[in-house]
């Protein structure tokens, strides 16, 4: 069982950061912001996927004024990601935006950064303090190099200069596109300071790798107990952005979205078409929202054994296969009546957990 890190709690709209709550799941668009209707319907398209905060790039005045009306009719809290110019973070604020993203370091200076950090306390509004391993100090780089040691210590500079301006609702994110660097880093920074730590990996690359990378570096990281919100960063539409996040969640142990399917690689021994078998019950189950663990094996003759920690499992055999739960066997059922029998039961057993009967 993982013991989860304790950070300082903070509010997002209507989420909580921290304080134990549930790891947070959250994008970033890819549209122009300054297009309402198209940022809009990705925010809705990243909502259905499971996304829970969404943040929008503010690089100018025409973004900042298009916020208001992306706020308003947002069906997840919007986080303004902003850089150099003060003014776009109290545009932001203005805008009603639930989180706000900055670096401290290049707002234009302590008498800037003090005006932000006034505004988004009268207005409750947390700030995601960002480092970045690609722009640290140049006094950092000549001390340590690119190192864990020069990120942590970027990241409590801007802490402290956001302290001493009486403000603490504070979330930290430290990335770089080096795993090691990255999960070094956070293990560092939970020792230090006690606030809410955002997980990525940046610059990850397209699906494929991306995947990898994050699993890894995020994955780790969650293991440790570290991690109050996460986002899976790829070259890639931002929806599978929330697919791999979710599964990562789910493979940590952290959070549970639905069933989880697992299924063998098949061998010599597989007398069904297995990639056939999983990809129909995956398709037709995916609308389930319990947590079910579901098992697809190829060999009717280990995969009980093997699998016998499945709420509910199928073996495949030659013209016939056997459907069982926690390893026990529960029907024998013809190849071509195996997936039909199968959702059904799968179905039946999530209705039954569901109401409290299982």
């Amino acid at each position: 069982m993982i013991t989860r890190n304790e950070t300082k709690a903070v509010r997002v709209g209507t989420l909580a950061i921290g304080g134990g709550a549930p790891v947070v799941i959250q994008s970033m668009t890819t549209t122009k912001t300054t297009d309402v209707a198209a940022t809009l319907q990705q925010i809705r398209e990243l909502a259905a996927a499971g996304c829970e905060l969404v943040r929008v790039a503010v690089p100018d005045g025409a973004a900042a004024a298009a916020l208001p009306d992306i706020v308003a009719a947002s069906p997840l809290p919007v986080v303004a990601d902003i850089h150099f110019d003060y003014r776009l973070a109290l545009a932001a604020l203005d805008a009603g935006v639930a989180k706000l993203r900055i670096n401290p370091g290049n707002i234009g200076g302590r008498e800037r950064l003090a005006k932000v950090v006034e505004k988004a306390a009268q207005k409750e509004v947390p700030l995601r303090i960002g480092v970045n391993a690609g722009s640290l100090e140049k006094q950092l780089l000549e001390r340590y190099g690119v190192s864990p040691q020069a990120l942590v210590e970027s990241a409590v500079s801007h802490i402290r200069l956001v302290e001493r301006l009486h403000y603490n609702k504070l979330v930290i994110s430290l990335k770089a596109s080096s795993v090691p660097l990255t999960v070094a880093a956070h293990r560092l920074l939970a020792e230090t300071v006690p606030y809410p730590q955002h997980l990525g990996i940046t610059e990850a690359g397209p699906v494929f790798s991306g995947t990898i990378h994050s699993a890894v570096g995020i994955g780790a990281l969650l293991l440790d107990g570290l991690g109050d919100t996460l986002r899976v960063s790829l070259t890639a539409d931002p929806v599978e952005e929330i697919r791999v996040a979710r599964e990562i969640l789910t493979a940590a142990g952290v959070r549970r979205f639905g069933p989880r399917i697992i299924s063998c690689p098949t061998c010599g021994r597989c007398r069904i078409d297995l990639q056939q078998l999983t990809g129909e019950i995956a398709a037709k189950l995916a609308g389930i929202g319990e947590p079910l663990t579901l098992a697809v094996m190829g060999c009717a003759v280990n995969g009980p054994g093997e699998a016998r920690e499945a709420d509910l499992g199928v073996a495949g055999g030659k013209g016939e296969g056997l459907i069982f739960r926690r390893g026990k066997v529960v029907k024998k059922v013809p190849q071509e009546k195996l997936v039909a029998e199968f959702v059904r039961m799968a179905e039946e057993l999530a209705g039954s957990r569901k109401a409290g009967q299982d």
